[in-house]
């Protein structure tokens, strides 16, 4: 690993402050549509289940809803199943993993559970292709009271207004060759830290909990992800972006120390999925298959343990 170049924005060695983080802000463009890619999929699923807006981003309230959809004839005495995507808005698979999901396979699991899914937590990182809000913050650095992030807070209100104790929480990711690119020597800029680089892993993997790492869940889902893509191969060190693998495609993270999405709940079963879009193995099909197969394989294991 090495030190590598210094950000456009900022001096090297101090932190943003409030001209630099507008001046990120400046330089970021609208990419794509939330409302033609997102929202018109979200609406095309009313029929079929309970669709309630829990929010909508400040910047533009009108153009920035935030929805989530539920599983009609929800029933109290039934666990209940969190799915969210987008939290990073610049990961395509999780936002439409999350909706193929829905379309797909959700109304198989009723029998079991309750299913809440926020498809897409971040819907300005979405337009932007980016992992941060326009305030320069990551909402899934943000999971924690008084959230700076008010996608965050947003989620965490909704979540705790559903009055139920979540059972298990599936966070759709990516792990792209940006993040090396611009987002990590972005975010060592904003906090005035040397940039150190390091190896985007090329394939899927998980990151469970290191309180509750439940290896037997993760393994399901590994198992699961292999039938549609690759698994992730540790680096030369052990490691996936500079963490222990623990099992294969497997490592964890402190989720509530780190105020990460999946640490929102104390859900018993927890992971957070890493899908790689861009390598050459891949389409983006693949990509959503792959975030709907991690949820299927999850359920699966799930239910086997309530019999």
């Amino acid at each position: 690993m090495k030190s590598s170049h210094s950000y456009p924005i900022g001096t090297p060695g101090q932190p943003w402050g409030d001209k630099e983080k507008q001046q990120w802000f400046e330089q970021v463009t609208i990419k794509r549509s939330y409302q033609e890619e997102v929202v018109s999929k979200i609406h095309a699923l009313e029929k079929r289940f309970d669709l309630f807006q829990y929010g909508a981003l400040s910047y533009n309230p009108e153009k920035y809803p935030l929805f989530a959809l539920k599983t009609r004839q929800w029933d109290e005495s039934k666990p209940t199943v969190l799915v969210t995507g987008g939290v990073h808005g610049y990961e395509t698979s999780g936002v439409h993993g999350a909706l193929q999901f829905l379309a797909q396979e959700a109304e198989n699991y009723t029998q079991h559970f309750n299913i809440v899914v926020a498809p897409c937590v971040s819907p300005w990182g979405y337009e932007t292709i980016n992992r941060w809000n326009p305030k320069a913050i990551d909402p899934n650095r943000s999971f924690y009271e008084d959230s700076p992030a008010e996608e965050s807070a947003s989620l965490m209100k909704m979540v705790k207004e559903l009055g139920t104790e979540i059972l298990v929480h599936i966070d759709l990711h990516e792990t792209t060759d940006t993040d090396e690119e611009e987002f990590r020597p972005a975010l060592a800029a904003r906090d005035g830290k040397a940039y150190i680089e390091d190896s985007v892993p090329d394939g899927f993997y998980t990151v469970g909990d290191t309180e509750n790492p439940q290896p037997d869940f993760q393994q399901a889902i590994i198992d699961s992800v292999r039938q549609v893509t690759h698994i992730a191969p540790p680096d030369q060190d052990g490691n996936i972006i500079g963490s222990p693998v623990v099992q294969e495609g497997v490592i964890n993270y402190p989720l509530k120390a780190l105020s990460l999405c999946n640490g929102l709940s104390d859900c018993t079963y927890g992971t957070t999925t890493e899908v790689y879009p861009d390598s050459e193995k891949v389409t983006p099909q693949e990509c959503n298959d792959a975030q709907v197969a991690a949820i299927v394989g999850g359920l699966n294991y799930v239910i086997a343990q309530m019999k």
